[in-house]
């Protein structure tokens, strides 16, 4: 049985199924909690066979939750907070996060939604993982602070700040909406001869950041016992963080096997979490949440 439902954010109309828990806007992204009363499913007893899907499950049930009128508003009513990690002169929390939304609105390849998912994520953060908003950087091209609008520099200088000091203990993240494109390699250490990038909003001008960056800036200053937590929601994302390995996905929908994806670097032995787009797309393409492509 299907639903008629209009987005409270782009008005967009479109049509989802009742048993669906959670429902995201085919045209801008926002996640859509769905209040239609329904009779509760048993527990699939594991189908995914990992943990690791499990714990995506849980995010988006959590967002979701999180994401109410008072939580979640508009672009044009949220306020950004007062301060911010650069402006906290004395220790940093052992719960620090960077979350950065480019929209590239002044472009012709600007993105709908990329605002609206810092916002989400922020939410998520605060609520039920306990995060303050003095230990987070956020980065738009909303934010009235020069040192907080998405560019090359702001966005490294942030990275920079999220792992400085770390210790054991610590709980990093990082999260990127944006466009991400790749470009060829040129130190010989990809096995597909191409290194993955992001774009911040001056990257035309500016330049791309690299995966190669990406990993010397937040992997490589990594202690024992930080987690590092990096969702990132571009083209080209499943080994921007540079690691040994990625999870690769089998016709079934399981997470198999790791596949060794770099080449003459050295093993990362440090305690990582990277959860990517495209593993949670899949998620949600299992639960008809968004369209199959």
């Amino acid at each position: 049985m299907e639903i008629k439902i209009i987005c409270h954010r782009c008005k967009q109309k479109f049509s989802a199924s009742t048993t669906t828990e959670i429902i995201i806007c085919p045209q801008c992204r926002t996640v859509i909690p769905n209040r239609t009363p329904r009779k509760q499913s048993p527990p699939s007893g594991g189908h995914y066979g990992s943990s690791i899907p499990s714990l995506i499950d849980n995010l988006l049930k959590k967002l979701c939750l999180a994401l109410k009128p008072a939580t979640a508003p508009g672009l044009s009513s949220f306020v950004y907070p007062k301060s911010c990690g650069l402006d906290n002169v004395g220790t940093l929390g052992n719960k620090r996060a960077v979350l950065c939304g480019v929209s590239y609105k002044k472009w012709k390849y600007k993105l709908k939604g990329t605002i609206n998912d810092v916002f989400n994520m922020r939410a998520l953060l605060i609520q039920y993982y306990e995060y303050r908003d003095e230990n987070m950087l956020i980065l738009t091209e909303e934010q009235p602070d020069a040192r907080l609008i998405p560019t090359k520099a702001n966005i490294e200088s942030s990275l920079k700040w999220l792992v400085k000091d770390c210790r054991s203990g610590d709980s990093l993240v990082f999260y990127y909406s944006g466009h991400g494109l790749r470009q060829p390699d040129f130190e010989d250490d990809e096995i597909d001869g191409f290194d993955e990038t992001i774009c911040p909003v001056d990257f035309l001008k500016e330049g791309m950041i690299v995966d190669n960056d990406i990993y010397k800036t937040i992997v490589q200053p990594l202690t024992e016992g930080v987690w590092l937590h990096a969702i990132v929601d571009a083209c080209h994302s499943g080994t921007i963080l540079d690691l040994e390995h990625y999870y690769d996905n089998n016709d079934n929908g399981k997470i198999t096997n790791l596949h060794r994806v770099r080449g003459n670097k050295q093993v990362v032995e440090k305690l990582i979490v990277s959860v990517l787009a495209k593993m949670t797309r899949l998620l949600l393409t299992q639960r008809h949440l968004v369209p199959r492509q």
